[in-house]
């Protein structure tokens, strides 16, 4: 059975996917472009990033499991007529349909977390990157998110979070991970590093949003509430990220980890 992605792509998800640039989501690797490499991003979703790195080499390919988001890719690239423009494609990480060594570079942001065999998806990742090129992975880790002041919804939702994702065979911790997995694809030249986001001003509104508005639509409102929620815990849920935003010294830390490995 395919992978079944937690979030699915209703307009909260994707309004915090189109947030992500090159700058906040993949800083770690930036300073191991030099402009000529093939890049491919596995799991591009809306394309930002995708975008943001195709001006920083020579040729860039974005793949996602969903037609739906690669379609929305390929207009957000079209309304972007100063990027240096990838090209999309339909694709599964688990059989990505290139040759053996098609890449210089092969980047993942926010995708090991949600599969059921992160191992078997960097093994093919390492497989359509060149002898001496390089993968890169960034995920979250959702055991290691924190914030003030208290918010006991929050904590809640978290708490259901991480149970909804490890029921569909996924591991939300996945950042503190990501370095033994690939150990365990067989890559050894391996880099590990983590950095953050942190929601602290402006930002708190909008970042309170998004889980909101995530809390209440489909796909994750069925899940919570099939892990054991109801309809009053969900609600509170929500009041309490938006208390979290009202709060003048409301802060979010997200920890990422991050690998380059050089195949």
């Amino acid at each position: 059975m395919p992978d079944d992605y937690l979030h699915g792509h209703p307009e909260p998800v994707l309004r915090s996917h189109r947030w992500r640039t090159a700058e906040n989501s993949a800083g770690y690797l930036l300073p191991h472009l030099a402009g000529g490499e093939r890049l491919l991003d596995v799991g591009c979703g809306p394309g930002t990033i995708t975008a943001d790195l195709a001006g920083r080499v020579a040729s860039a390919v974005g793949v996602d499991s969903s037609a739906d988001v690669v379609a929305e890719a390929e207009r957000s690239v079209a309304d972007r007529p100063e990027v240096d423009r990838p090209s999309f494609r339909v694709a599964d990480v688990y059989e990505l349909p290139f040759d053996d060594g098609e890449f210089d570079v092969v980047h993942a942001h926010q995708v090991l977390q949600h599969l059921t065999d992160p191992v078997a998806a960097l093994r093919e990742m390492a497989r359509v990157a060149r002898p001496g090129g390089l993968v890169a992975a960034r995920d979250s880790d959702y055991g290691a998110f924190t914030w003030a002041p208290e918010a006991p919804g929050v904590s809640r939702w978290l708490d259901r979070y991480r149970s909804v994702a490890r029921s569909l065979g996924a591991e939300p911790d996945a950042g503190r991970r990501l370095l033994g997995w690939c150990q365990e694809a067989g890559l050894a030249a391996v880099t590990a590093s983590a950095s953050v986001w942190c929601f602290s001003g402006d930002d708190r509104e909008w970042w309170a949003g998004v889980w909101s508005d995530r809390i209440r639509t489909e796909p994750l409102r069925g899940r919570l509430l099939a892990d054991g929620a109801d309809e009053a815990e969900l609600d509170a849920m929500v009041a309490s990220w938006q208390g979290w935003a009202a709060a003048p010294d409301g802060w979010f830390a997200v920890l990422h980890g991050e690998v380059l490995a050089q195949v």
